[in-house]
């Protein structure tokens, strides 16, 4: 074989393997079309069907008995309060939503409670509360906040889920929370939230940006989807989607977005059921 032949050769085998070795880090878990069908195709509202004015304020049960009446799927989120209990907010802290300079996880379930949204009578809800308000008149996308502790969530999220009658995901940024669904509840689909490397500005360490916004730890938990905030991918999040991931987007402003994903996050506008 002549020598630049030989190098010719080299070059590809060293090329297939980078590409099988890049494929096994993204690659999606697999998912039965009857599990994705609750999901595929449909428009989910971003912490129930808040309001812009914020009169139906973000995970409130308002909002989310609003989502509901329409027939909705709803995105929603759930950490854990100082006494341990499932809420259903999203920031770290109280201070956006409430007013209040202090960590959610500061305070106990009774002082949460207390709480107003946005100055309406809407209060902090208990993730129980939620899903009887819903009564599987949707299905939902859960968020796991990361926090301090991850499997005590985990666990108690899963607890209230398995006695839901409704249909239901799971979506986490963390890919071990991810990971915990994939070893304790295989059944149930789960996604692992991305934004692009630059947007985690700071919340992680460039390197962390780096491999979640590419979605490079999917090895550790297969997520069935990807849920990416819209900006352009890359390349690494469309060779997962390739491979059979659920495209999901958030959050939607437009309709627009129908075309491209699978599944549409959306606030501030009415848009169909479903789609496609």
């Amino acid at each position: 074989m002549k020598i630049h032949e030989k190098l010719l050769l080299d070059a590809s085998l060293v090329g297939l393997a980078a590409l099988g070795g890049l494929v096994f880090l993204v690659a999606p878990g697999r998912a039965r079309k009857k599990d994705k069908k609750p999901f595929m195709y449909k428009n989910f509202a971003h912490r129930g069907l808040h309001k812009k004015d914020k009169s139906i304020p973000e995970n409130s049960l308002a909002a989310f008995e609003r989502a509901s009446s329409y027939g909705y799927g709803m995105e929603l989120d759930v950490q854990l309060s100082k006494d341990g209990k499932v809420v259903v907010f999203h920031d770290d802290t109280l201070n956006r939503v409430c007013g209040i300079d202090a960590r959610v996880d500061e305070k106990t379930y009774d002082e949460l409670s207390k709480m107003s949204l946005c100055g309406s009578q809407q209060t902090i809800p208990l993730f129980s509360e939620v899903l009887k308000t819903v009564r599987g008149r949707g299905p939902l996308i859960v968020e796991l906040k990361n926090g301090k502790k991850n499997q005590e969530l985990c666990e108690k999220t899963y607890a209230l889920l398995r006695r839901y009658s409704g249909e239901y995901c799971i979506e986490s940024f963390n890919p071990f929370i991810v990971r915990w669904f994939k070893k304790n509840a295989p059944e149930v689909i789960r996604g692992q939230l991305a934004n692009p490397p630059k947007d985690y500005n700071g919340e992680v360490n460039p390197v962390t940006g780096f491999l979640l916004g590419n979605v490079l730890l999917n090895f550790l938990a297969r997520p069935q989807f990807i849920a990416y905030k819209i900006a352009p991918k890359p390349f690494t999040v469309k060779l997962c989607e390739a491979l059979g991931a659920m495209k999901v987007c958030w959050t939607s402003h437009e309709w627009i977005n129908e075309k491209s994903y699978d599944v549409v996050i959306f606030e501030f506008y009415k848009p169909k059921l479903k789609f496609k």
